[in-house]
């Protein structure tokens, strides 16, 4: 089978870890990198191949692409999405995926008309801690769930992240992955209800965004839950985890890629240590396979993660609770 040829737009950080697991891949090959910045995009192109672009639009139609990925802030996500996906091109989107509901439907629209693979990259979806217990939690009863990602702030004043426009504070551009995980494994979040404050923070500079939030979230299968975060901890001391409250009176402790039975020993969850698949692998299987089935987050699956910190930063603002819109 021909190599998947893949374009990128954006080249900062984050695309750099996804462009070096791209480059061990047999079956991809990077044809053409885009960033608004030449300099990153030189220095992109001088480690992993292909041509640099600054333009996007220029990159999409004068070279010859099976897939574009495109790995940018929350801000940044744009028409080009959409229009990447309606001319046929598979899409890997950085997530969270997006800020606004109406760019994120348009875009779930175009790659089903289209019949693109698309993919986000929720890399825990495919660890095999994470793996099991998708397995092991099917048909169980979750009565709650509590989750808190306890961090500092990223990047310097004139960074992004610390502007709430941009970014979406910490619950929408970082705690987007537990988020994401508890769906997964609990179920689909219908309502949810925020508060939020800035009392520590105050001396960042550029700081825009709430130093600790509070979520409450209601859960189709009944089941509660709820996510706290902050952005205070600048000195250190930064720490996440997810509990699950089951049926038989057992708590599963869920942290970054392992879990605990409380009490222990009440219940025996082998984890299996074979080879872990990467969410890039997966998405350029899916493609050489035309099977959308191989990805385990699709773009519309991501928009769901997205939408239930969009709709919490609604609550904050209205001071109500907000129903999360269904997406198709």
């Amino acid at each position: 089978m021909e190599k998947v040829k893949v374009g990128c737009i954006g080249t900062g950080r984050r695309a750099n870890s996804h462009l070096s697991t791209l480059a061990t891949l047999e079956n991809a090959e990077i044809v053409a990198l885009c960033d608004i910045s030449e300099e990153r995009v030189s220095s992109a192109v001088a480690t992993y191949g292909g041509i640099a672009y600054t333009n996007a639009e220029k990159m999409i139609n004068e070279t010859e692409l099976d897939a574009v990925y495109f790995c940018l802030p929350p801000f940044a996500h744009s028409e080009t999405e959409k229009i990447v996906a309606e001319n046929g091109l598979h899409i890997f989107v950085e997530k969270p995926v997006t800020m606004d509901l109406e760019h994120g439907l348009s875009v779930v629209e175009a790659t089903k008309k289209s019949g693109v693979i698309s993919s986000v990259g929720y890399q825990g979806r495919y660890q095999n801690a994470e793996s099991t217990l998708k397995k092991f939690l099917t048909n169980k009863t979750i009565g709650m769930v509590a989750c808190h990602r306890w961090g500092g702030i990223a990047g310097g004043p004139e960074h992004w992240w610390r502007v709430m426009e941009k970014s979406g504070g910490m619950l929408h551009e970082q705690a987007t992955h537990q988020i994401d995980m508890i769906r997964y494994l609990a179920g689909e979040i219908t309502e949810v209800y925020k508060i939020d404050s800035m009392c520590i923070n105050i001396d960042q500079e550029n700081n825009t965004i709430p130093d600790a939030e509070v979520v409450t979230l209601q859960f189709e299968n009944g089941a509660v839950g709820y996510i706290t975060t902050t952005s205070a901890l600048t000195r250190g001391g930064g720490s996440m985890r997810t509990d699950f409250i089951l049926e038989d009176h057992i708590v599963l402790q869920l942290g970054r890629g392992n879990f605990t039975i409380v009490p222990e020993g009440v219940v025996k969850i082998e984890v299996p240590d074979t080879p872990q698949v990467s969410a890039h692998e997966a998405f350029i299987n899916a493609i050489q396979a035309n099977d959308q089935s191989i990805v385990k987050s699709s773009y519309a699956d991501g928009l769901r993660s997205a939408l239930v910190s969009i709709c919490a930063n609604q609550s904050a603002i209205e001071g109500r609770p907000i129903q999360i819109p269904k997406v198709p």
